[in-house]
C-alpha cells in the first residue's frame, strides 16, 4: 500500500460531500463516499447531470425535457439539454436570481462590483493590476458595442494571439457575449504555426499584442502579425487585424497594413448602449482549440457553450470545491487548454490571477512570490516546474508564507512518486492538497482529478471525474475491436465507455455530413468499437484506485514483447540523477527491416556534462536495479536538445517516426523544430559512434 499524504480535515464541509447529499435526498440513495459517487455519476448520467445543473444554477433560457437519451453511443455525439439557451459571458459576469418566480426572465445579481474579479501580474512579479467587476463589466460592454458595430454576429468567429492579460479575457468575453466563437493562441508560436490554426477557421476579427515579455526579454512581435496577414489573404470573412498595445510604450504599427489600433476599434463602441447577452442553444459553438498537431496540422477543435459550462462547474466547484473567497493563480499561455482553467475561476465569484511571462524569470520563485503577495488559495503548474524547485533545494513553506494556499494542481505530464513524497516532506504546508490531475484540449476538461473526500496517497491522479466513465483496454487489439475493461493492475490504453457533455461538438471543416465527421472519427472512435480512446498509456492501482499515466499509448515501449510506458524510465533518471541529466526523451525505434523493437534514450545532460561509456553503464545498471533488466535500452545518447511544445511540454512521437525511417513536416505548435533535425542520422543507427555498453 502507498504511504498516505494527505487527508481532507473536514470533508462534510465540502461542496462535494453537501452535492453527494442533496443527490442522496433527490433521488433516495445512501452515498457516502467518492467511490459511490462517482459509480452513481456513471451509471445514472441523466440524473447526474441533472442534479449539477440544478445544484449550481446558470442564466438560462427555455427548459429541457430530456437531459440526453443514455441508449445512444457515444459515437453518435447524443445531444444534452436541448431546448436551454444560455450565454458563456453573461454567466461569467453575473449570478442568477435563483428567487426568482420566472426562469424565463433575465433575473441576474451582480457579482460584487466593487471586489477583484481580474488580477495581472507581468514577468517577474511587476506591474500588478486589479480590477473590479464593475471595470471588468465595463470594459466587455464597450468592446461587444464595438464588435456589433462592426458586424460580429452568432457564429462569427473571433481569434487572439496574446498573452494571459485582462485585454484578452475582455476579447474574450465581449466575443461570446454577442454570440461568437472565440479561439486564442499563444505569442510564442510562429506564424507558421499561427497560420496553421487561424486560417482554418476563417475568422472574421483577429487581434494580436505588439510585443511580448519572456525569460526578461521584451519581444517586437510586428512581424508576426505582418506574416500573419500576408498569409491570411483568402480568408474570405476576414474584415480586420486589431492590434493591442501590451506595454507602456506602443510599438510604431503604422507600417503594417490592413491593421488598426485596439483604441481606435473600441471607439465604435464607446457611447453606445451595451448589447443584450445573445443567448444561443446550449450545444451552440463558443470556443475553438486546437489539438497539438506535433507531426501534422493540428485538429480544430469545436466546444459548445452549455458543455463548458457544466464541464467547469463539476471540475472547478464541485471537485475542488471554489467559490467567492478563492483567488486562483494557473501559470499558462492562452494558446494551453489550461487557460480555460484560469479563467474558470470567476465564474463562481473568485478572481483570476493572470501571470504572463516565464515561470523562471528573474528565477523559480516567482510564482511562490505573486502566490504570496495575491493571497493565492489553489496554484496550477507543472511537474516540470516542481522539479526546478527540487533541484534547487527550494522549500517553498520555509520561504514564503502560503497560509492562503489550499491546492496545488499539476498537469502536463507525469508526477512522479519521489515528487509527491517532497511535496509534503519538504516543499509546501501538509494542509495543501496536491491535485495531479490529467485530461486534454479535446475535452476541454479532466478525465482524472483529485476529490476532497479520498485521502492522497503517493503516486498517479486520485480517480475519474464525476459523470465520465472510463477504464482501460487492452492496447495489443486490434484497431477496431469492442474491448472489455482491464482489472486494476493491468496496463492498457484509457477510454471513456461512454458520453459525456463536454466531447467536441465537431470538428472545424470535418466532412460535409453531421458530426462526427471522419478525422472525428478516425481520431477517437476507430481505434476501439463503441469507446473513445484518448491515447493515454495507463494503469489502475488495484489497492488506492489511483490512475498512473505511463505515457501516450503510441508512444508505448515494446521491446521483445515486453510493454511499457516512458514514464518509467523518467522517474527512474530524475529520481537517480537530478545533479547529471538535465533532460531525456526516451521512444522505441522499428524500421521497415527491423524484427524487434529497440529502445531508444536520449540524454541531455546537466552543466557542461558529457556522456561517457562510464555514465552509461551506471545509467543502464540503475535502470536494471530500479526496474527490470528488459527496461533497459539497447541505445544510449547525448544529444543537444529536447523538442518541446511551445507550452512545454517534451514530445516523442515525432522523433519516434524518424528513427523509425519516416520523413515528418514539424507542427508550428513545435517550440524548437529545427532540433528534429538532430534525429535523422538515427536511421542509420547501427553506423554511428556512441558511448553506450551493453550489461
Amino acid at each position: 500500500m502507498p504511504r498516505k499524504l494527505w487527508e481532507h480535515p473536514d470533508r462534510k464541509s465540502t461542496v462535494m460531500w453537501r452535492f453527494m447529499q442533496e443527490a442522496n435526498k433527490k433521488f433516495n440513495l445512501n452515498m457516502q463516499s467518492f467511490k459511490e459517487l462517482y459509480s452513481w455519476s456513471c451509471k445514472h448520467r441523466s440524473d447526474f447531470y441533472q442534479h449539477l445543473w440544478e445544484f449550481h444554477p446558470m442564466i438560462h433560457e427555455g427548459a429541457y425535457t430530456r437531459v440526453v437519451d443514455e441508449s445512444i453511443p457515444l459515437t453518435e455525439l447524443p445531444r444534452w439539454f436541448e431546448g436551454v439557451r444560455l450565454n458563456w459571458a453573461e454567466n461569467a459576469l453575473y449570478t442568477r436570481d435563483t428567487s426568482s418566480p420566472s426562469a424565463e426572465a433575465r433575473n441576474t445579481l451582480n457579482k460584487e462590483d466593487a471586489k477583484i474579479a481580474f488580477t495581472e501580474v507581468r514577468e517577474g512579479n511587476t506591474e500588478v493590476r486589479h480590477v473590479t467587476w464593475r471595470e471588468l463589466r465595463k470594459e466587455v460592454a464597450t468592446l461587444a458595442a464595438a464588435l456589433k458595430e462592426r458586424g460580429l454576429k452568432k457564429g462569427d468567429r473571433v481569434v487572439i494571439v496574446a498573452g494571459h492579460s485582462l485585454r484578452t479575457y475582455v476579447v474574450y468575453l465581449a466575443t461570446t457575449w454577442l454570440g461568437g466563437i472565440f479561439s486564442s493562441s499563444s505569442t510564442d508560436m510562429g506564424v507558421g504555426g499561427l497560420l496553421q490554426r487561424a486560417v482554418q477557421v476563417n475568422p472574421k476579427f483577429v487581434f494580436f499584442d505588439d510585443g511580448a515579455l519572456y525569460n526578461g526579454k521584451t519581444l517586437d512581435l510586428r512581424n508576426n502579425i505582418q506574416g500573419m496577414i500576408n498569409g491570411m489573404t483568402e480568408c474570405d470573412q476576414l474584415q480586420s487585424f486589431i492590434i493591442i498595445q501590451r506595454f507602456a510604450k506602443p510599438y510604431d504599427t503604422k507600417a503594417i497594413t490592413k491593421a488598426e489600433r485596439f483604441e481606435d476599434f473600441v471607439q465604435a463602441g464607446a457611447n453606445k448602449p451595451p448589447p443584450p447577452p445573445v443567448r444561443v442553444d446550449f450545444q451552440d459553438p463558443s470556443l475553438i482549440v486546437f489539438s497539438s498537431g506535433t507531426t501534422g496540422t493540428p485538429k480544430a477543435l469545436v466546444h459548445g457553450v452549455g458543455p463548458l459550462l457544466l464541464s467547469i462547474t463539476k471540475e472547478i466547484h464541485i471537485h475542488r470545491g471554489i467559490g467567492p473567497s478563492d483567488a486562483g493563480l494557473q501559470y499558462t499561455t492562452t494558446g494551453w487548454i489550461m487557460y480555460q482553467s484560469s479563467i474558470a475561476y470567476t465564474f463562481y465569484g473568485g478572481r483570476c490571477v493572470a501571470y504572463d511571462g516565464s515561470p523562471l524569470a528573474p528565477d523559480a520563485k516567482v510564482l511562490l512570490r505573486v502566490a504570496e503577495a495575491q493571497k493565492v488559495t489553489m496554484l496550477g503548474i507543472s511537474p516540470r516546474w516542481m522539479g526546478e524547485l527540487m533541484k534547487s533545494g527550494i522549500a517553498p513553506r520555509d520561504e514564503f508564507d502560503l497560509s492562503s494556499l489550499l491546492s496545488v494542481t499539476t498537469t502536463g505530464m507525469v508526477c512522479p512518486d519521489q515528487m509527491f513524497e517532497w511535496f509534503y516532506d519538504t516543499a509546501f504546508p501538509a494542509k495543501v492538497q496536491l491535485a495531479n490531475i490529467s485530461g486534454g484540449t479535446d475535452i476541454a476538461g479532466c478525465f482524472i482529478q483529485e476529490n476532497p473526500l479520498d485521502p492522497l496517497y503517493v503516486g498517479g491522479c486520485m480517480n475519474g471525474s464525476l459523470g465520465v466513465p472510463i477504464a482501460t483496454y487492452d492496447h495489443d487489439l486490434p484497431e477496431g475491436s469492442a474491448g472489455t475493461p482491464l482489472p486494476p493492475g493491468s496496463s492498457g490504453d484509457l477510454v471513456a465507455t461512454a458520453a459525456f457533455p463536454n466531447m467536441p461538438i465537431y470538428l472545424w471543416n470535418d466532412g460535409p455530413g453531421p458530426a462526427p465527421g471522419p478525422k472525428y472519427r478516425a481520431a477517437y472512435f476507430e481505434r476501439y468499437a463503441g469507446a473513445w480512446a484518448q491515447g493515454d498509456f495507463c494503469v489502475v492501482h488495484p489497492k488506492t484506485g489511483a490512475v498512473l499515466l505511463l505515457g501516450r499509448s503510441d508512444g508505448v515501449l515494446n521491446p521483445s514483447g515486453v510493454r511499457f510506458g516512458s514514464a518509467d524510465i523518467y522517474a527512474v533518471l530524475e529520481r537517480c540523477f537530478p545533479q547529471e541529466i538535465a533532460e531525456s526523451l526516451c521512444v522505441g525505434q522499428r524500421r521497415p527491416q527491423d524484427m524487434d523493437e529497440s529502445v531508444v534514450l536520449f540524454l541531455l545532460m546537466k552543466g557542461g556534462r558529457k556522456l561517457d561509456r562510464k555514465f552509461v553503464v551506471k545509467v543502464k545498471e540503475t535502470i536494471a536495479k530500479e526496474l527490470t533488466k528488459r527496461h533497459v535500452p539497447k541505445y544510449v545518447f547525448e544529444i543537444p536538445e529536447i523538442p518541446v511544445t511551445v507550452n512545454g511540454k517534451k514530445v516523442e512521437l515525432p522523433v519516434k517516426s524518424i528513427i523509425s525511417g519516416k520523413t515528418i513536416k514539424p507542427s508550428g505548435t513545435l517550440l524548437n523544430p529545427q532540433c528534429l533535425d538532430h534525429f535523422y542520422q538515427y536511421q542509420k543507427i547501427e553506423e554511428l559512434e556512441e558511448p553506450r555498453a551493453r550489461l
